[in-house]
């Protein structure tokens, strides 16, 4: 059964109120959020989710942001997967990012939603396969079950909320927090300049270094070392790989989270110190 307009319509402004959010984010340095002791106490750091509703309760309630006024809290990769609709198995996903956004427009200075690679293949119609279902489609397929003709006003929407999305967050010590790093940066380098001017639209086609950064899957240490000193990082966080037990540390700088299994991990990170990436692994901490 579609929506009716004044839920849509509501939708709608919700995604323009979160990218607003986005574009004034005070802690925001061109692309990259950077934080410290004086914006907050501490920073819930979390990973992939691709619709699982559990997981991201569970994050909202340990976050509780309306009781803790100097936390933030950092998200990634909701869409592509979870619960399907009954009657043309279209993905149900677009209900967890629009819940991401209505996070940021109430919680505009504290939460930042990171562009990952399931989100810029929305941005850019990229396609994915998994499991040989074509993930846009489905995504658009729920789409279409929720919001019928009015979809595409909707996903205009939401591109552009994504479209203003940071591409990392920067904590004290020298924490670097992104969806992921780029593949061979200590072969082929990587432009940073990305982190900083505005974006073109070959930085997000297949190569370009947006493209790069969220999609890579390469943590050799080799890697991890050449990236960390491209971006001035002693320590990096990422996403985007599947972790059966929730986390992996494939190296003496690097740490993947994932949200999206029954063993979730996040870590929660107080601001008033640096923590080497040893002191990081101890603090990781299961959802539920």
């Amino acid at each position: 059964m579609v929506a009716n307009i004044e839920y849509i319509e509501g939708v709608i402004a919700t995604y323009q109120a979160a990218a607003r959010a986005n574009r004034e984010t005070p802690t925001r340095d061109g692309n990259i959020i950077v934080l410290s002791a004086e914006e907050g106490d501490d920073v819930m750091i979390t990973a992939d989710l691709h619709g699982h509703r559990r997981n991201f309760n569970a994050i909202k309630r340990i976050a509780d942001l309306e009781h803790h006024p100097r936390r933030h809290l950092i998200l990634q990769e909701v869409c592509h997967g979870g619960p399907t609709y009954p009657t043309n198995g279209g993905d149900m996903s677009h209900g967890m990012l629009e819940d991401v956004a209505k996070l940021k427009a109430t919680y505009r200075d504290r939460v930042h939603f990171l562009l990952s690679n399931h989100e810029l293949a929305e941005l850019t119609d990229y396609p994915i396969l998994k499991a040989k279902k074509m993930l846009n489609l489905m995504f658009r397929l729920g789409m279409q079950e929720m919001y019928g003709p009015a979809t595409e006003k909707v996903r205009e929407a939401y591109v552009e909320f994504l479209r203003t999305c940071p591409l990392a967050v920067r904590l004290p010590g020298g924490v670097f927090v992104s969806h992921s790093l780029p593949e061979q940066t200590d072969l082929r380098g990587f432009d940073a300049s990305v982190l900083k001017r505005p974006l073109e639209a070959l930085d997000l086609r297949e190569q370009g270094d947006v493209f790069r950064l969220v999609w890579g899957r390469d943590y050799r240490p080799e890697n991890a070392k050449a990236f960390a000193k491209v971006v001035s990082a002693t320590s990096l966080i990422h996403g985007h790989e599947p972790c059966p037990t929730g986390h992996a540390v494939p190296n003496d700088m690097q740490i993947i989270l994932d949200c999206c299994s029954d063993q979730a991990s996040y870590i929660l990170v107080p601001l008033n110190r640096s923590f080497t990436h040893a002191e990081l692994v101890e603090r990781i901490a299961k959802l539920v």
